[in-house]
């Protein structure tokens, strides 16, 4: 059975190394074609070997090198590399023992929070919004388009800032408010009453 095996495995690598020789796959199969291509400034040539290359970047001639049969440290395992670097244990896919049926149950333990994140609410209210502005593009947003668009929105932005500043200066009133003494007022006040003739 094992020998079976061998030989069917042997004929599939024959098969795809055929395969391969057949296909285009890296840059080391066009040999110097591409610089050749570039030095003589044939453009066409150039981007049709480019185009006839293999878009998955694993197929490229760095990612195909030789390797030793050599088997360097083959003790190495995903434990020891945890001990090493202080690292926690690995997570696990599933639980592995009833025990842990507790710590995977961890909707109670939000709804307790949820209980405290409410009754802190209640007592001092937090806002609902970080900010209330309906014009303001998130800068993630704003990051995503074009250089044109940011800088069209940097001076819609300043003109509004300079129309806003503008507004106010508008409606600011020409004279410095007064400023008042009322007790001393109403102490002029009493005193004239008070001295006043009585009137039959």
């Amino acid at each position: 059975m094992s020998e079976f095996n061998t030989s069917s495995n042997s004929q599939v690598e024959q098969k795809q190394a055929a395969l391969k020789k057949q296909f285009l796959l890296h840059e080391l199969q066009l040999g110097g074609q591409l610089g050749d291509s570039i030095h003589q400034a044939r453009r066409a040539d150039f981007s049709l070997m480019l185009s006839m290359l293999a878009d998955d970047v694993r197929e490229h001639s760095q990612f195909s090198l030789p390797q030793s049969d050599k088997n360097y440290n083959s003790t190495v395992s995903n434990e020891s590399l945890r001990k090493l670097f202080s690292l926690p244990n690995e997570r696990p896919l599933a639980l592995r023992n009833m025990e842990e049926v507790a710590g995977f149950n961890q909707g109670q333990s939000a709804a307790d929070e949820f209980v405290t994140i409410r009754l802190l609410n209640a007592l001092k209210p937090n806002a609902l919004a970080f900010r209330d502005d309906v014009k303001h593009v998130p800068t993630q947003v704003m990051s995503n388009t074009s250089i044109a668009c940011q800088l069209r929105h940097e001076e819609q932005s300043a003109e509004a800032a300079q129309s806003s500043e503008q507004h106010k200066a508008l409606y600011k009133p020409l004279s410095k408010p007064l400023s008042m003494q009322v007790n001393e007022w109403l102490k002029n006040i009493e005193s004239s009453i008070t001295k006043a003739p009585l009137v039959a």
